[in-house]
């Protein structure tokens, strides 16, 4: 090694453990939108497959118009993809990375409700 050079230790899921700044602004960004009931709804009900915007709106309890301006958030930081079906615009999430974000948040939140053990 070099003098000056550092060796870049990783995590045991192989992610550098030194966070760079554009990564901690993207996770802030990404967690800003789960802060929200409407989008965390959202992304829940995209866990198993795709929808419209008026299925999605039925399962987060809005209007299509409110379900939509969400998504345009959701997308706009990654969260969600968009494919066209026509006329139809169908919303996905954006990979198992998402998925396990929103699975964790919610089951944490329904141990820290229920009062159950968390685990190690």
């Amino acid at each position: 090694m070099t003098p000056g050079e550092t060796t870049a230790r990783t995590t045991p899921a192989g992610h550098a453990e030194r966070l760079t700044d554009q990564q901690v602004e993207q996770a802030v960004r990404m967690l800003s939108m789960l802060a929200e009931p409407t989008r965390l709804r959202l992304l829940w009900a995209l866990r198993d497959d795709e929808l419209g915007v008026t299925a999605l709106a039925e399962a987060a309890g809005c209007t299509p118009t409110a379900a939509s301006q969400h998504l345009s958030k959701l997308r706009l930081v990654g969260l969600v993809q968009q494919r066209a079906d026509g006329r139809a615009r169908l919303y996905r999430l954006s990979g198992g990375h998402v998925l396990r974000l929103v699975a964790e948040a919610l089951a944490q939140a329904e141990h820290t409700v229920a009062g159950l053990p968390h685990h190690g």
